[in-house]
Formats: structure tokens, C-alpha cells, sequence
């Protein structure tokens, strides 16, 4: 692609020659002649400098780029992902209309789909614009899917949630869940994920929410918009997730927790009580803030000197 055909789609300035073809995108560390590569301080174009690149960069590095080739951008971390998706070849071997995929009874698809292999749509199943799912995708009946939505291989959206309960014998039984799942609009949900439908109402994914890959959200979660869950979680029933939460990887939260807006949860946190102030919060024990969290540490990590020198003055 020439540089003044990227620079229009991703509303860049270019430096140099604009009929420069670029090939494919390079990384700093492996770059290729003829390729675009994204730096974000001058020490990376110091670097580069001698190779025969295009660099994809902030205005503040205008200056360094002068006798390059270059294009210049008020947000280069939005423009590299644009650049990415422009040269991705992911979904472009895969249609609607060219790969086999199950449809049940009054299934609606909005335009331009993309489908895997594979891919199940049970009955009743409603589904918006612009919407990607990969192979091996299984949506349930009566999911509802909104516009922007990638789904990766292997989900399942819309599974039968956990929910049991003992007789006078201690015998388990199981309580059908009738509810479904209702996905917002630009979310992104990553591979071997399962979302539960709610037992009588729906499960609910806010606008804007990251999933990566191999995350459970069991029976009647709602996950509030712009929320981001890392690899591993398992968000128990009945969670009220707030906006803009971040959720680091092997987060377990237990049944009917609430979350306030804004919040932070560090890798491997057990959260087992509602957070009701926004901040950072780590723990394996019962979850604090972050700064009482650190202190706590501290506190451990002495216990084996603070124990010797008790047994001193008993002496």
C-alpha cells in the first residue's frame, strides 16, 4: 500500500515520499526494509535509522523524522491498531457465505458478518452489524449479539448455568435456567470462553468489554461498559461488575459480589466481599486496597524475626 493511501485511512500527515509502498508492519527489534514499524520515543528512531523503514509515529517525534519517511499522528496507539486490522489477513479467508455454519429457527444477522467454521446459532438467536464470529463459536438460543462484536474459536455464549441445591438426602438437584445472554455493542471476547445464560433474567455484557481468552461469567452476571477481564477469571453468579473495571488474570469472584466503577483487581485476587470505593486492590486473603495490602506483606515477610525476638524477652 502506498503511504498517502494508509495516511487517509488512519487520517495521518505524511513525511517523505508519499508513493512509498509499504509491504507489512516490522517490529522494532525485527524490522524489514519496506515496512512500517511503529516508535514511540526517539531512541527507537536513533535505532532505525539507517534501515530503510517507514515509521508510524507521535507528533512530539515530527522533529526527528524530518528526512524520513514517515506518518504523523495525534494518537499513534489508535493508529497502529488501525494499521494492524488494515494489513490483518485473520478474517479474510472466512464468509458468510463461503463456510458451513448451523442456523435454527427466526435467527436475525445483521450486515457484513464474518463466520468460522463450525459456528452454531441456536433458535431465536438475534445477531447486529459487523459482527465476527471464529470457529467452533456456539450461541444459544435466544443470545442477543450487538454491532462491533469478535467472538474467538470455541466459546460458548449462552451455556446452562450452575445452579444446584441439596434435597432433605443430600442428593443434588439441578435448577433449568431459562434466561440468556445480551451482548453489547464493540465488545471483544477472546477463545474458550463460556457466558451463562441467567436463570430467569439474562446474563449482560456491557458496551465496550475485553474478554481474553479461557474466562468464565456464570449465571446472571452483568459486566458494566469499558470493563477489561484478563485470561483465567471466573466471575461466580449474580456479580455486579462495575464501568471500567480491570480484572488481572486468575481473578476468582465469588456469588453476588458488586463492584464500584473504576476499579482495579490484581492477578490471582480472591475477591469475596463487595468493593464499594474505587482503587487497586490485591489479595489471596480477604481483599483490602492495595497500599493496606502492601503493608500486610511487609508485615508477613518480618514474622519469622518479629516470633525470635518475642521468644528472646520471654526468656
Amino acid at each position: 500500500m502506498k503511504l498517502k493511501d494508509l495516511a487517509k485511512k488512519i487520517n495521518a500527515e505524511v513525511i517523505g515520499d508519499k508513493d512509498k509502498v509499504i509491504s507489512c508492519i516490522s517490529s522494532i527489534d525485527n524490522p524489514s526494509e519496506n515496512t512500517l514499524v511503529y516508535v514511540s520515543s526517539e531512541k527507537h528512531v536513533n535505532k532505525l535509522s539507517d534501515l530503510k523503514v517507514v515509521f508510524l509515529a507521535g507528533i512530539e517525534l515530527e522533529l526527528f523524522l524530518k528526512h524520513k519517511n514517515a506518518l504523523i499522528v495525534s494518537d499513534p496507539k489508535k493508529a497502529f491498531a488501525n494499521v494492524l486490522e488494515i494489513f490483518s489477513s485473520f478474517k479474510s479467508d472466512l464468509s458468510l457465505d463461503s463456510e458451513p455454519f448451523y442456523k435454527g429457527k427466526n435467527v436475525v444477522i445483521g450486515s457484513t458478518p464474518i463466520f468460522g467454521l463450525n459456528v452454531i446459532l441456536e433458535d431465536n438467536v438475534v445477531i447486529g452489524d459487523n459482527v465476527f464470529l471464529s470457529h467452533n463459536v456456539v450461541i444459544k438460543k435466544n443470545v442477543e449479539i450487538g454491532n462491533n462484536v469478535s467472538i474467538d474459536s470455541g466459546t460458548v455464549i449462552g451455556s446452562e448455568g450452575f445452579g444446584n441445591f441439596r434435597d432433605s438426602d443430600d442428593i443434588w438437584h439441578h435448577y433449568h435456567h431459562i434466561g440468556s445472554v445480551k451482548i453489547g455493542n464493540n465488545v471483544s471476547i477472546g477463545s474458550n470462553c463460556s457466558i451463562d445464560r441467567g436463570t430467569i433474567d439474562s446474563t449482560e455484557i456491557g458496551n465496550g468489554v475485553i474478554i481474553d481468552n479461557l474466562v468464565h461469567i456464570a449465571h446472571n452476571v452483568v459486566i458494566g461498559e469499558n470493563t477489561a477481564i484478563a485470561a483465567k477469571v471466573g466471575i461466580a453468579g449474580s456479580c455486579n461488575i462495575g464501568k471500567r473495571n480491570m480484572i488481572g488474570g486468575m481473578v476468582g469472584i465469588v456469588d453476588h459480589i458488586n463492584t464500584v466503577d473504576d476499579v482495579i483487581i490484581s492477578a490471582t485476587s480472591t475477591v469475596n466481599q463487595d468493593i464499594k470505593e474505587s482503587g487497586i486492590y490485591t489479595g489471596i486473603m480477604p481483599i483490602s486496597k492495595h497500599v493496606t495490602w502492601k503493608r500486610i506483606a511487609l508485615w508477613i515477610t518480618k514474622l519469622d524475626k518479629i516470633a525470635k525476638l518475642v521468644n528472646l524477652r520471654k526468656k
